[in-house]
């Protein structure tokens, strides 16, 4: 079956799903799909989502039981168990405006849907992807799919300040390093300094110890109420259901330019570190 592929203009300049949106769609596909076999497959036409080779993401997939979806990294990751008693993975990455829907098949395939996997109840586990930046793979029978850096809610503080030891680059920087710390993206990375008093641009390796374990509390408590919230939606993202997360009404700097700081009310400033956009407030962060 060929899916088709409409054209959609994007009103909102997209933004990556970062670990709390990606913790929230993957809990909310686990809680209504797990222990479902997977009938079928169909892909669509276009190759750019398709990290596997389309006949293998088939073969992998069908006859397969879903035994546990689950975030590592910014990738949702779906444990297998094929028919023959082997092991294997569904790996997803949303990219910039990617979506992974669990529906009724009587609801209308939304455009640029890249695959949906058939479900033995007859639901639909659909993933939708309008710039095709995200992207669907298999991993190999019995093996595990690895992040590529430490895992932010788990890391201990001793870790995580040895992660930034000796480092030039700014902590905002370093912060987006996939390789340090998998998940985190633009969004936390600023509410977290903000709460921790920290300026962006101050270099990783010259924060006192004391410094990076404020760090450390104030981003795992920030992406811990993300995902409490349902994450961000401050361009396409939303939930297993379709439905909007509500951090952002929670955002302290992030997408606040010229605003007052809700702190000490001075206004909000925007610079670029690393190329990335980032908010801070120069009082309240030193």
């Amino acid at each position: 079956m060929n899916l088709g592929h409409a054209s959609a203009a994007c009103l909102i300049q997209p933004v990556m799903p970062e670990l709390p949106e990606v913790e929230t769609v993957a809990n909310g596909v686990n809680a209504r799909v797990r222990g479902q076999r997977i009938e079928r497959v169909t892909l669509g036409s276009k190759p750019e989502p398709l990290k596997s080779p389309a006949a293998l993401i088939e073969e992998t997939l069908t006859g397969a039981k879903i035994e546990r979806v689950h975030r590592v990294g910014k990738t949702i990751v779906m444990d297998l168990r094929r028919s023959d008693g082997t092991h294997a993975q569904a790996t997803v990455h949303l990219g910039m405006t990617g979506r992974l829907l669990v529906s009724q098949p009587d609801v209308p395939v939304p455009p640029h849907t890249h695959a949906i996997l058939h479900l033995g109840d007859g639901r639909e586990v659909r993933f939708v992807d309008p710039r095709r930046f995200g992207r669907i793979g298999v991993v190999a029978e019995d093996t595990k799919y690895e992040g590529p850096g430490a895992e932010p809610l788990t890391i201990s503080e001793a870790n995580f300040a040895a992660l930034f030891r000796g480092r030039k680059t700014p902590i905002k920087a370093a912060l987006l390093n996939q390789a340090l710390l998998h998940g985190v993206g633009n969004i936390y990375a600023d509410e977290s300094l903000f709460r921790a008093g920290i300026r962006p641009k101050r270099h990783a390796g010259r924060l006192t110890r004391a410094e990076l374990l404020k760090l450390h509390g104030s981003l795992q408590t920030v992406l811990k109420q993300a995902i409490h919230l349902g994450g961000s939606s401050v361009s396409d993202y939303v939930d297993a259901d379709g439905v909007r997360g509500f951090f952002q009404l929670e955002h302290r700097v992030y997408s606040r330019t010229g605003q007052p700081c809700r702190e000490c009310g001075e206004p909000i400033q925007r610079i670029v570190v690393g190329g990335r956009s980032t908010h801070f407030c120069k009082k309240c962060q030193k």
